[in-house]
């Protein structure tokens, strides 16, 4: 399972050259997004972007960012629950 790290007000993700990344980001409206990058088993690249089902909560945004975490092998998925 991959470690939450929870960034304060203003923080940004520390930058990730070849490794593997995810972010979940606060809106001003209420929601979260993520957004993240891996590579598949065979090395092709793999994106990932939060679809619309999963923004409305950071619960709802955190499972669905756990699930490809564990699928991509992402170690830490970084939170920003502050918009500002």
């Amino acid at each position: 399972m991959a470690e939450l790290v929870y960034l304060r007000p203003g923080e940004k993700m520390p930058d990730h050259e070849e490794e593997p990344w995810l972010v979940i980001e606060a809106s001003s409206d209420g929601r979260f997004f993520g957004t993240g990058a891996s590579r598949r088993a065979c090395g092709e690249w793999v994106g990932y972007g939060s679809l619309a089902e999963h923004v409305n909560s950071l619960k709802d945004a955190l499972s669905a960012a756990q699930e490809w975490a564990e699928k991509y092998q992402v170690q830490t998925i970084w939170i920003q629950a502050d918009p500002s």
